[in-house]
């Protein structure tokens, strides 16, 4: 490609995503940025802290087994039903390797609400792996393309799909497999620019799906490694894609989906929040999440996100250890004062 056609590419890319619309199916999303599904994460109370933000973004859940959800597991049903008005557009993010199954599941999201239907198969965790969903499916594409036909044929919205490169780097199928899901029904795409080998280590290469969006015509969005607005803007460059799913990079932050919005609409970079901003969250986030959970399971289901709430602030690692083996709610907030004091006073 000459230089003067990536520049072109470039503006193409800028003035669509300033329009601020993509349709998936009959949904249109008015954002150029969605939420990744990540398991243990994209709970009710994290989708909430990223819509007080972004207003118009596309969320997903955390992914849900078919096989529990067909056993009737109540944790599971948890996550499915408890969720707000304000969360849709919302995909609901299944997985599992029997096409009859997934069916009757998405039917099951359907009623419970989802706007769409995400298929995982991108997760890499081995217990995932070994049971033949998640990133397997990309090493067997006629089953893969059987559960997309069969849960497309199941619901009435808009079926989606996630998958990564490929099953390692040098089985990377994923331009054929992108053309496999659009035949079999899929209305849009995740990519997450990384193999099932490289977990989530080394670096996303938005490059190398440039031109999967040459060849088919439903909206595609890449994934990885996005953590600000200006790697948002660079990815879309690289990748050529109709948008962004941001993972990892909003814990911690769940204003970055806005910030990227913001910046694709106005060109202006807007600041990080503050350390005290950030306390404020995680403490909204905590009490969300024993409405939810319960004080007891909630307060240790927190502890994976006090890291990212205070990250980069000095003796970060000490306080952190105190909040993971704190198990009184009133003390964890003193805690949280503290940081706050302290860090206003080194001001």
């Amino acid at each position: 490609m000459t230089t003067q056609s990536r520049q072109q590419q470039k503006q193409t890319i800028q003035q669509k995503n300033n329009k601020f619309i993509t349709k998936i199916g009959n949904i249109e999303i008015k954002s150029c940025a969605a939420l990744a599904p990540m398991a243990g994460i994209t709970d009710m109370p994290l989708r909430q802290l990223v819509r007080k933000y972004s207003k118009d973004c596309l969320l997903t859940t955390e992914m849900i087994s078919s096989e529990m959800l067909m056993q009737n597991r109540p944790d599971e049903h948890q996550k499915i039903l408890i969720r707000k008005e304000n969360e849709s557009p919302l995909a609901y993010q299944i997985s599992g390797h029997k096409p009859a199954m997934m069916a009757k599941a998405a039917q099951i999201l359907q009623k419970a609400g989802a706007d769409i239907i995400d298929i995982n198969m991108g997760c890499p965790v081995k217990k995932v792996v070994c049971g033949g969903d998640g990133s397997a499916l990309m090493k067997t594409p006629a089953v893969a393309s059987d559960i997309v036909k069969a849960v497309k044929d199941s619901v009435d919205v808009p079926v989606t799909v996630k998958f990564r490169l490929g099953y390692t780097a040098a089985e990377q199928n994923f331009f054929e497999f992108a053309k496999l899901m659009e035949e079999s029904g899929a209305d849009a795409i995740t990519i997450h620019c990384r193999t099932r080998a490289q977990m989530y280590s080394g670096t996303a290469n938005w490059e190398i799906i440039s031109k999967v969006k040459e060849e088919i015509t439903v909206p595609v969005f890449a994934n990885g490694d996005i953590v600000s607005p200006q790697t948002a803007k660079e990815c879309l460059e690289k990748s050529n894609t109709d948008g962004i799913a941001v993972a990892r990079g909003v814990l911690g932050s769940p204003d970055l989906l806005h910030r990227i919005e913001h910046y694709f609409s106005t060109g202006e970079i807007l600041p990080e929040l503050d350390i005290s901003q950030k306390i404020e969250l995680l403490k909204e986030h905590i009490n969300d999440e024993i409405a939810l959970r319960g004080e007891h399971v909630a307060l240790q289901f927190v502890r994976k996100f006090y890291p990212y709430y205070i990250r980069g602030i000095r003796d970060a690692a000490v306080y952190r250890g105190a909040l993971v083996t704190e198990t009184s709610y009133s003390k964890i907030f003193e805690i949280l004062d503290t940081i706050v004091k302290k860090e206003s006073a080194a001001c």
